[in-house]
């Protein structure tokens, strides 16, 4: 157990409404609302000397992707903003989340701030409405024999940071993948209705695939092979190694989905990485036969 799994394990008694769906899933529920909260803190979430627009896209992309993965349409947004004394850098945040409510479409209608302790990371908090547009998948409903898929790249925000950090050469693309992801919000309405069970890959696609198993009473089987990734990041490794690498690294923000029918009228390319099994757990293999489990399967807030 880690320190947010015991958090919110606690939680769970408090959390009875049936909208807060037991704390399994990424939204709550009130009638045909879905709302999300996610919190980016510096030096955890985005690094100090990321352009404070970026900071700002990136807290309301990530946002969105909850509301994306429940195939809503996005209503609105309330933020929280805890500040340093850094004027100029507060005001370049402004400007960055006026140009991305812009472009992402959805409106901010209030919050509130907070002036941080001095030396203190900068911290944020953004909660998004939506509303529901007919079904809206869980992490609960995938069961044995549904095949499970990925649409979006696994594994470019994980070299994309390191390049950021300089501890590796690497294309802006990548980079671009960590500091400006883009929520899939088409194909999660798109896919809303046809799935078993759908989420969002934020913390790595093996430790999240394992959460949705588990959510839904089930096994996973994955191929790492099949794990989608970018031209890009192939090039800078096609081996298993490279490949556990992208399967474990956070902040892609793809849509991991389970469904027993085929796919119809998703907007981009889904692939079929895997099968929902009986067996519990989670279970790898690739070309060359089963994968031994690393150690560490994804981001887990210790």
């Amino acid at each position: 157990m880690t320190l947010e799994t015991d958090f919110i394990s606690g939680l769970r008694a408090i959390a009875t409404d049936p909208g807060a769906r037991g704390l399994m899933d990424d939204a709550a529920m009130l009638g045909d609302l879905v709302l999300t909260h996610d919190m980016i803190v510096e030096g955890v979430h985005f690094l100090p000397d990321d352009a404070p627009a970026d900071v700002a896209w990136k807290l309301l992309a990530v946002n969105l992707s909850d509301l994306a993965a429940k195939g809503a349409v996005p209503l609105g947004v309330l933020m929280g903003a805890g500040l340093t004394r850094d004027a100029a850098w507060n005001a370049a945040f402004v400007e960055g989340l006026s140009a991305a409510v812009a472009e992402l479409r959805v409106p901010l209608l209030g919050g509130d701030t907070v002036k941080m302790p001095h030396g203190a990371p900068r911290a944020f908090g953004l909660t998004a409405i939506g509303r529901a547009m007919g079904t809206v998948p869980s992490r609960i409903g995938a069961r044995p024999g549904d095949t499970l898929y990925v649409l979006g790249n696994i594994g470019d925000a994980g070299l994309g940071l390191r390049i950021a950090r300089g501890d590796m050469a690497g294309p802006d693309e990548l980079v671009q993948a960590y500091r400006r992801p883009v929520p899939m919000l088409a194909a999660g309405q798109a896919l809303a209705g046809q799935v078993t069970a759908m989420m969002d890959v934020s913390d790595g696609l093996l430790i999240d695939a394992l959460r949705l198993a588990e959510a839904s009473g089930a096994g996973v089987s994955i191929g790492l092979d099949a794990a989608p990734r970018s031209p890009a990041a192939v090039a800078l490794g096609l081996d298993r190694a490279a490949r556990l690498r992208a399967a474990t690294a956070g902040d892609d923000y793809a849509l991991l989905f389970a469904a027993a029918l085929p796919l119809a009228g998703v907007p981009g390319k889904a692939v079929r990485i895997g099968q929902v099994v009986r067996q519990p757990g989670l279970h790898l293999h690739d070309a060359a036969g089963e994968v031994p489990l690393p150690e560490t399967l994804g981001w887990l807030h210790s």
